[in-house]
């Protein structure tokens, strides 16, 4: 086994010797089972819930008898008597252990136990004199011994990046994070006060949201008559959306596969098949960045409906995102990053009109509609909007704070590169549409906070959008917003099988001119499915990870992903003599 320091290296040797400590005393080091009578939760829920609790006179007239098991996260030895803290799936319940109860071998026993240990104890229940629920133990059943140091009891895995490799510990120590309402956040140590605010769920709370959210959704589909179904995870062109993707090979086949970047041409080979509402929940891979809302391996919904258009999905998708909310926290009320969102309220802007009012909001000068309409009035725009953000960087150096104006010239610097790369992009023949859509994630994206569809994309960014019948260049589609960022998207389907292979065609040729997310290959089935009729269908695409990240104040991606993709780990010899030097958090109670 790998030890990250000495000191783990030394506990594990003393857990060793425990453990032949234990066995000497007759008790099995790793049993198969423990024949339990209730859950931890289920033993709080009946006889310590905050509206009813059972009273101690209650408990001791009609001596519940119990037997559970935990993980002990807290232990403590006062002569011939002591406390400990069993943890089972996220609830802790207090044992009391005396020596006359369960005897000399069993508190010899009691005595050899470590934080993280597994056990179970049978016994009855009671009060202590502060009112705390207790099992009142008379029998002692090893588990379990973690042989590895728990980390510090109150502030768990500091290290961020350690929370995400070392998920099953991050699980069962992280209690999240916490902010006094009148000191903020100070560093300390110490259990958070009855007046803090949490400002981050515990890891274990994520994820239960998570599953929750998943049923919300499973629920509010099958309620409608959608059919839930799976299609391939290996696929042999990569289509559906504009990504990278990822390539694996089969060897009996002898072929090259691409991991899914999205399932949509499967389903709606489905609506051409006559399932006429179908959703999956599924997870897909691009071969692209990471940040705090992008992962390689991702989970989305998507759901197909015939005899439908962007406008129907606009409506259902404010009704889908209000009912899972209400299931996931009993409220519309979201906190994210600092701001309280309403997820009962949208707004519906198109894509023109949120540039136009949040280049006003930006720049303090009006822009018109008209100038999206031709390559010559796009680029004088383009250059009036770094002349604008210019000016803001010259701004940013009348401010007198150093951090304050450190920040601000950071972001107004970042403003101008990314409108500098797009007016360059544009002068050496990125298609105006692309050009505008880019603009767009500069210009407005970062101010949707709240919720907001916006509708109406260009057709040069969206090869499976059916155009809009009076602005050829233009197609039905939406995309919704939410905390500053993206999280579904949605459209009126293509369903002409000629104007599908003639796009198809153009993805390839826009690949061959460089861009690395286009089509690289015709998906000829998919242009033939269509030959057999697809009917009037909408479509939408929604991020799982980062509808999650909103409804849980989850600031990165990986909060809400267990088992997030990280670098290999190398220490340096000086990371690792640091570590050796830092306090070692595990302590006894």
């Amino acid at each position: 086994m790998h030890f990250d320091s000495e000191f783990e290296q030394k506990i594990y040797q003393q857990r060793l010797e425990k453990l032949e400590q234990i066995a000497a005393l007759g008790h099995a080091t790793y049993p198969n089972s423990f024949e339990f009578s209730e859950l931890v939760p289920e033993v709080k829920q009946k006889y310590d819930s905050p509206a009813a609790p059972v009273t101690g006179e209650q408990l001791e007239a009609d001596r519940k008898e119990v037997a559970v098991a935990g993980r002990v996260m807290a232990i403590r030895v006062q002569g011939k008597a002591g406390f400990a803290q069993l943890q089972q799936n996220g609830e802790r319940l207090q044992i009391y252990v005396r020596k006359d109860d369960v005897g000399e071998n069993g508190f010899a026993l009691y005595k050899l136990l470590d934080l993280g240990d597994h056990i179970g104890v049978r016994g009855y229940l009671m009060r202590t004199r502060t009112g705390e629920l207790t099992v009142h133990v008379r029998e002692i059943v090893f588990l379990t011994k973690a042989m590895l140091p728990l980390p510090d009891k109150y502030s768990g895995l500091a290290d961020i990046e350690l929370r995400y490799r070392r998920r099953y510990l991050d699980l069962f120590t992280d209690t999240g994070d916490f902010e006094s309402p009148s000191e903020g956040t100070d560093g300390s140590t110490e259990p958070a006060a009855k007046d803090a605010v949490q400002t981050r769920a515990a890891a274990r709370e994520v994820f239960v949201k998570r599953a929750a959210m998943l049923r919300a959704l499973r629920k509010f589909f099958d309620a409608r008559g959608y059919l839930e179904v799976e299609t391939p995870m290996m696929q042999p062109v990569a289509g559906g959306a504009a990504a990278r993707p990822f390539i694996t090979h089969h060897n009996e086949l002898d072929l090259d596969l691409f991991l899914r970047i999205a399932p949509e041409l499967y389903l709606k080979r489905l609506v051409v098949g006559g399932l006429d509402r179908v959703y999956e929940i599924n997870r897909n891979f691009r071969n692209e960045g990471v940040s705090t809302r992008h992962n390689p391996e991702f989970t989305m919904l998507e759901f197909y409906q015939a005899y439908a258009n962007y406008h129907d999905l606009m409506a259902l998708t404010e009704e889908l995102v209000k009912f899972v909310a209400m299931e996931v926290n009993g409220t519309t009320i979201a906190h994210f990053n600092g701001n309280e969102i309403d997820l009962g309220k949208w707004t519906k802007l198109s894509m023109r009109e949120a540039i136009v009012k949040f280049y006003e909001l930006s720049f303090g000068s009006t822009i018109s509609i008209s100038e999206f309409e031709d390559e010559k009035s796009f680029r004088n725009l383009l250059t009036r909007a770094m002349e604008g953000a210019k000016t803001q960087i010259e701004e940013v150096e009348k401010i007198d704070d150093l951090a304050e104006r450190t920040s601000a010239r950071k972001v107004k610097s970042d403003t101008w590169k990314a409108i500098e790369k797009v007016r360059g992009a544009h002068l050496h023949g990125a298609a105006l549409g692309k050009s505008i859509s880019d603009f767009f994630e500069i210009i407005a994206e970062p101010h949707l906070i709240q919720p907001t569809i916006i509708y109406d994309f260009p057709l040069a960014v969206s090869p499976l959008s059916k155009i809009k019948p009076d602005e050829p260049v233009w197609v039905e589609r939406f995309e919704f917003y939410i905390g500053g960022f993206e999280v579904g998207n949605a459209f009126s389907e293509l369903n002409d099988p000629a104007d599908q292979f003639n796009r198809f065609q153009q993805q390839i040729e826009q690949k061959e001119k460089g861009d690395e997310e286009a089509m690289a290959a015709m998906d000829e089935d998919y242009v033939r499915a269509l030959g057999y009729g697809l009917p009037p269908t909408a479509g939408e695409g929604i991020g799982i990870d980062r509808l999650t990240m909103l409804l849980t104040n989850s600031r990165s991606i990986r909060d809400v992903i267990l088992f997030p993709l990280m670098r290999p780990q190398q220490k340096t010899f000086a990371q690792t003599a640091a570590k050796e030097s830092e306090p070692h958090g595990e302590s006894v109670e």
